[in-house]
C-alpha cells in the first residue's frame, strides 16, 4: 500500500469529519453515508500508519496528526474547488472557438451574412468554418456543429431540421434573349440544361413529370453546385438553384415556378455532449433561429 497514493474522496471524508466532530454530523452535511465515512477514515489511518481521531463518548476528537494534516487538506480542497470552477467556467463562457462545417453553397453564400450577425451578438466567439459535405467531419470531432442536406443516422448526434429549401429553374437573361423564355414544362426540350452528374436530383424529377431523359439536352453536368451556378451566370443554359443563390445575381431569372422540383432539407447537427457547452449552444441556437429567416427571403419573380 502506497501512503502517497490515496483517493481524494477519502480526504473529503476526513475534512467533513474534522469540521463536524462526528461521523453522524458529517454524513448529514456531506450526503455520504456514515459507514462510508468511517471506512474512508480507517483506510487513511491504515495507509498513513497514524491515528486521526480518538473515539470518545462525545464523538471523535482529532489527534495531533489530524490537526497537523488539516491545513494541507484544506488547501487541497480549495485547489480542487478552484479546478472545478475553472473547468465549469470554460464551458459556461461565451468565448472561444466553435467549428462549423457546411456544404459549399451554404458555406459560401448563405452563411456569411448570418455569421456577420453572430459576430455582432457574440464578439468573443471565433468561428472556424470547414467547407465539406461529409458527416464524418462531425463524427471525428473535426467540427462542433454541422449543416447538412441529409439527416445523420448516428445516435451520438442531435439533429434538427430547421428548413426545407426549394429549388428553382433559372437562366441568365442574356441566354433567354438568345434562346427564348420557356413558358411551359415541355419547352425545356428546346433548351440546354445544367444539372448534376452523379448527384442529380433534378433530372429524375423532370422525367417523372413526363419528359424522358433521352429527349433532354445537357449543356453541362457537374456535381459542383457553384460550378453549375457559374455556368448559369455565363449563359450555358437553364439551371436549377436555391433561392438564396438566385438572390445573388439579379440578371438570373427564375423560370417555370410550377415545376415539381425537390425541396432540400437542411439539418443542424451537433454532438449530444457538446450540447452542454455554452458557446456551442449559443451558436447552435443562433443558427437555428437566423438561418430560416435568411432562407425565407423570396427570390425574384418568375417570368
Amino acid at each position: 500500500m502506497n501512503e502517497y497514493d490515496f483517493p481524494w474522496d477519502h480526504v473529503q471524508s476526513f475534512l467533513a469529519t474534522l469540521e463536524h466532530g462526528s461521523l453522524m454530523a458529517a454524513a448529514r452535511v456531506s450526503g455520504v453515508s456514515q459507514p462510508t465515512l468511517g471506512r474512508h477514515i480507517a483506510e487513511l489511518e491504515a495507509r498513513w500508519r497514524i491515528v486521526l481521531f480518538e473515539r470518545t463518548g462525545r464523538g471523535l476528537t482529532p489527534t495531533v496528526h489530524a490537526l497537523r494534516l488539516a491545513e494541507t487538506a484544506r488547501a487541497m480542497a480549495e485547489q480542487a474547488a478552484q479546478l472545478g470552477r475553472l473547468a465549469t467556467g470554460a464551458e459556461r463562457s461565451l468565448q472561444g472557438r466553435v467549428r462549423v462545417t457546411a456544404s459549399q453553397t451554404v458555406a459560401c453564400v448563405l452563411l456569411p451574412p448570418v455569421l456577420a450577425q453572430l459576430r455582432q451578438t457574440y464578439p468573443d466567439i471565433e468561428i472556424e468554418l470547414l467547407v465539406s459535405n461529409t458527416v464524418s467531419n462531425l463524427l471525428r470531432r473535426e467540427a462542433d456543429i454541422a449543416l447538412r442536406m441529409m439527416r445523420p443516422q448516428q445516435s451520438t448526434l442531435v439533429a434538427r431540421k430547421i428548413a426545407e429549401i426549394p429549388i428553382y429553374a433559372c437562366a441568365h437573361q442574356q441566354y433567354l434573349r438568345q434562346r427564348g423564355v420557356p413558358l411551359q414544362f415541355a419547352d425545356l426540350l428546346g433548351h440546354d440544361l445544367i444539372t448534376g452528374d452523379a448527384n442529380d436530383e433534378v433530372t429524375p424529377a423532370i422525367s417523372a413529370y413526363g419528359l424522358t431523359v433521352e429527349k433532354l439536352r445537357f449543356g453541362l453536368r457537374s456535381d459542383d453546385l457553384l460550378a453549375q451556378w457559374q455556368a448559369v451566370r455565363a449563359g450555358l443554359g437553364v439551371g436549377f438553384a436555391t433561392g438564396f443563390i438566385l438572390r445573388t445575381d439579379p440578371q438570373v431569372q427564375m423560370l417555370l415556378p410550377e415545376l415539381p422540383l425537390p425541396r432540400l432539407p437542411i439539418w443542424l447537427t451537433v454532438h449530444r455532449e457538446l450540447h452542454t457547452s455554452a458557446r456551442i449552444r449559443a451558436v447552435y441556437d443562433f443558427l437555428a433561429h437566423h438561418l430560416p429567416l435568411a432562407l425565407d427571403q423570396a427570390p425574384q419573380d418568375a417570368a
